[in-house]
């Protein structure tokens, strides 16, 4: 028979995360770490902000519903519920102004899980509040593997999201369908093909490419949430190297010819220099001039950011 390793529940999760604020709260801002929330809850969640001010408080992680631009604050904690986080994930939403509002526990006692499911039952179908466990888990001994569990969630959300499938497959779709053409026709042009690889197309609204360093990518984006698309440098866990391009703003822009906007990302491992311009990825009508623009953009960042990146 075949040996099968036994599944061990860590218990400690500051064996992982030792401080809430400084380790936990910028883990979960990552995108791939802030994806596995969202599958878990069913939304789209793009974060905005790190310990953004609520008056003299601060709320963990500030964020946005991609598509609906519904405000979401996400207040961590590393130990069990307890009736002061309570008091401030409401202060914080109302600070906000926020439509959803996550708590995400270590475990949830049964008085907070109960008090989540009467804020649903009492408020509109506007606002929705959710109470999710982090679970930790190693097999044998492996790294360790997180998991987020639904503990309560607003009254028919399970419905509402069978709902939403056809629009997100909609969604979905126009993404794949959009870089498909953008490739076929972005390397039918000899110097992007001098440039770049090709992709293969995905239903991500961004797809990367390599501008021949492991320190940065650069990717052209759907940014439907600001009906915009951009190219930007994705530098993945270098400051330094933020700053030195920071330095050579001037020159860069006007080499380029572009205006970026230079985010650190203070809160995060990673930072981002961005151009972008007006557009509606969904208006197919538009896409040979935003195929053009997303072109022109690639090569120009591509050729003037590597002389910077030595």
């Amino acid at each position: 028979m075949t040996k099968l390793a036994k599944l061990e529940n860590i218990e400690n999760l500051r064996v992982v995360w030792p401080h809430e604020a400084s380790d936990f709260t910028p883990w979960l801002a990552e995108d791939d770490n802030i994806t596995l929330l969202a599958d878990a809850i069913g939304l789209d969640i793009t974060v905005d902000e790190c310990e953004s001010s609520v008056g003299d408080f601060h709320v963990d992680i500030l964020a946005t519903e991609t598509g609906t631009n519904r405000k979401i604050i996400i207040e961590n904690q590393l130990e069990d519920t307890n009736h002061d986080h309570l008091g401030k994930l409401i202060t914080y939403a109302a600070g906000k102004n926020a439509s959803i509002i996550i708590w995400v526990v270590k475990r949830a006692r049964e008085e907070h899980r109960a008090a989540i499911e009467w804020l649903n039952a009492q408020t509109s179908d506007e606002i929705g509040f959710f109470l999710c466990e982090i679970k930790l888990f190693r097999i044998n001994d492996s790294d360790p593997a997180v998991k987020f569990e639904v503990i309560e969630q607003p009254n028919g959300w399970s419905k509402e999201m069978k709902k939403k499938d056809g629009e997100v497959r909609q969604l979905q779709q126009n993404r794949y369908d959009y870089w498909t053409l953008f490739e076929e026709k972005a390397f039918n042009n000899p110097e992007f093909a001098r440039y770049f690889r090709y992709r293969k197309p995905s239903y991500d609204h961004w797809m990367d490419f390599s501008i021949g360093s492991s320190a940065c990518h650069l990717a052209a984006l759907q940014l439907k949430k600001h009906n915009s698309i951009g190219v930007e440098l994705y530098i993945n866990n270098d400051k330094p190297l933020f700053h030195s391009l920071h330095e050579n703003r001037t020159a860069i822009e006007a080499e380029t010819g572009l205006t970026f906007h230079w985010n650190e990302l203070p809160h995060r491992k990673a930072s981002r220099i961005i151009a972008s311009i007006p557009a509606d990825s969904t208006d197919r009508s538009d896409w040979e001039n935003q195929f053009a623009w997303l072109q022109d953009t690639l090569l120009k960042m591509y050729t003037t950011f590597r002389k910077y990146l030595s």
